[in-house]
């Protein structure tokens, strides 16, 4: 096979994986069997493409290949069950071009009009109450975020195979659900969870957990065109808006954070030119629309938080008290051993590093933290400024060891060697 072909394959079903996994679940309501689907889908792109060329269309072959590899399930099942009816519907439907839509037995056609994209239906799906909040945010990252198990583990700060076993116990736990869209008060219910996958999602693309390179921008795309659907779709809730305000001011910076080279580049040293304006307006305005509603929620006071980066044209004019006091209000609400760090972060620009450095000492303590690279990372830069070579560098080296991603780990050890002289 050429190999551009493999690879056009390869990336457009990575694109089009949680459309298409989507797809084949709401017609086959097994979602093992979903994924089986959308992967015979890619193998047989495989086995055309180079032959007949690629399509016009890749995404829309691939979703046409998945849907007939479900519809073909369904026929077999017809069959061994005797269904006939059934099944002439199904070859009616696939004559025509139809995909036959559990969800259209809803009584709530205008919220299956609003929702209308099966990614977004496939989250609320997955994000089902008889799921823990943990076990429905990994597996939707699985299907969705095209994640692997041991990059959910990092979002997650727990073992692989912990989340490994979240994942088969979430399949076998919805096998047999009806896969339709929830009505407008359950959809509230499992907003939480909604949100929660979109967020992480982001941060997978925002910061790799392993690969080459720092980004994975078409996540941070992803998660924003998600985000932005969410707040069509849910225009009251103002988590919704504080999230999409959280994600587009996060986004305005990715321009910004890596040279020429593909090399990181650490908040202070980014040309803020480069800063997307369009997308830190679009932050202002959603920010605005969650403060009116709810100013208090997590993804709000995050956003809130980002703004200080975003308003000050050079690193020199950020307001670090400012931001030390987001992180105090946060934590206040809404703990957590992370928000923590970053408050120490702040705290070691508001106030200096000597103020910083025992609060992450404490922090060190943290269960969830021990493995974390970026506990280690900001030791280092504050031994560092202090003067304390030998700390930092042991700390930067901790660091490096503990992170995957080669572009984070290549920075690690060069301002580690860098202290060397």
């Amino acid at each position: 096979m050429p190999p551009h072909h493999a690879d056009t394959a390869a990336a457009v079903w990575r694109i089009e994986r949680g459309r298409l996994v989507g797809a084949a679940a709401r017609l086959l309501r097994d979602l093992d069997e979903a994924e089986d689907c959308a992967q015979d889908a890619l193998l047989a792109a495989l086995d055309a493409w180079p032959r007949d060329g690629p399509p016009a269309n890749p995404a829309a072959w691939l979703m046409t290949a998945t849907r007939n590899k479900a519809l073909d399930r369904l026929r077999r099942r017809a069959m061994l069950e005797r269904e006939h009816a059934q099944l002439a519907a199904d070859d009616e439907a696939l004559g025509a071009q139809v995909v036959p839509d559990f969800a259209d037995q809803l009584d709530a056609a205008r919220d299956q009009a609003a929702i209308g994209d099966e990614q977004l239906r496939l989250i609320f799906i997955a994000c089902h109450p008889v799921l823990p909040r943990e076990s429905q945010v990994a597996l939707t990252l699985r299907l969705l975020g095209g994640l692997e198990t041991h990059e959910i583990a990092r979002a997650f700060l727990l073992p692989e195979a912990t989340v490994a076993q979240r994942i088969v116990r979430a399949k076998k736990a919805l096998k047999g659900q009806p896969y339709e869209l929830p009505d407008a008060g359950e959809r509230t219910q499992r907003l939480g969870a909604v949100l929660a996958v979109v967020y992480l999602i982001f941060n997978e693309g925002h910061s790799a957990g392993s690969g080459a390179s720092l980004l994975r921008p078409a996540l941070c795309d992803e998660a924003l065109r998600l985000a932005r659907q969410l707040q069509h779709l849910l225009p009251n809730e103002a988590e919704v808006h504080g999230l999409a305000a959280l994600l587009e001011i996060q986004a305005s910076r990715l321009p910004a954070r890596l040279d020429a080279q593909g090399r990181p580049v650490l908040l202070p040293d980014q040309d803020r030119r480069r800063w997307d304006r369009l997308l830190i307006q679009r932050g202002l305005g959603a920010l605005a629309r969650a403060q009116r509603l709810d100013p208090d929620g997590p993804y709000t006071l995050q956003a809130a938080i980002a703004t200080c980066h975003a308003r000050a044209a050079r690193a020199e004019d950020t307001d670090w008290h400012a931001i030390v006091a987001g992180y105090d209000r946060l934590l206040a609400r809404h703990p957590s051993p992370v928000v923590a760090l970053n408050r120490a972060v702040a705290l070691s620009f508001a106030e200096g590093p000597a103020a910083a450095l025992p609060v992450l000492d404490a922090l060190a303590g943290e269960p969830q933290l021990q493995r974390y690279p970026y506990l280690h990372g900001a030791r280092a830069d504050v031994l560092e400024r202090l003067g304390r070579i030998a700390e930092a560098r042991e700390a930067y080296r901790q660091a490096a060891d503990l992170t995957q991603n080669q572009a984070q780990r290549a920075l690690l050890l060069s301002r580690m060697q860098a202290l060397a002289h």
